[in-house]
C-alpha cells in the first residue's frame, strides 16, 4: 500500500497562495491516480483535482478551477496542490489519496495521507 504524508499548510490571508506537498512512498500501477480531497468542519469530504503518475491534465472540482493547480514531480514521487487566490471557503483539512484510476469518489482510493490543515482568514 501507498504511503502518503502532506506538508505545506497553514494559515494565510484571503487572496492569498499556499503550496500543499504529497510525498508519496511504495507507488504500484494500481496507485496511478493521485488526488486531493478536502474536508472542513461538519461538512463531508469534497474532491478538490486528481492526477495521473503516467500523464495527462489533471482535473478539478469546480469550485477550486482556474485558482488551484494540481502539479506531480515523478523523479520526487510527489504531487503538490498549488492554491492561490484563496477564500475563506477554502479553509479545510486537505488530505491527498492514491488510487488506481481518476475519480471524484473518495470511496475508490485506497491509500490516504495524514492531512494538513488549511485556514484562510478574512
Amino acid at each position: 500500500q501507498v504511503q502518503l504524508v502532506e506538508s505545506g499548510g497553514g494559515l494565510v490571508q484571503a487572496g492569498g497562495s499556499l503550496r500543499l506537498s504529497c510525498a508519496a512512498s511504495g507507488r504500484t500501477f494500481s496507485s496511478d491516480a493521485m488526488a486531493w480531497f478536502r474536508q472542513a468542519p461538519g461538512k463531508e469530504r469534497e474532491f478538490v483535482g486528481a492526477i495521473r503518475w503516467s500523464g495527462g491534465s489533471a482535473y478539478y472540482a469546480e469550485s477550486v478551477k482556474g485558482r488551484f493547480t494540481i502539479l506531480r514531480d515523478n523523479a520526487k514521487d510527489t504531487v503538490y496542490l498549488q492554491m492561490i487566490s484563496l477564500k475563506p471557503e477554502d479553509t479545510a483539512v486537505y488530505y491527498c489519496a492514491a488510487g488506481g484510476s481518476i475519480s471524484a469518489r473518495s470511496a475508490d482510493y485506497a491509500s490516504w495521507g495524514q492531512g494538513t490543515q488549511v485556514t484562510v482568514s478574512s
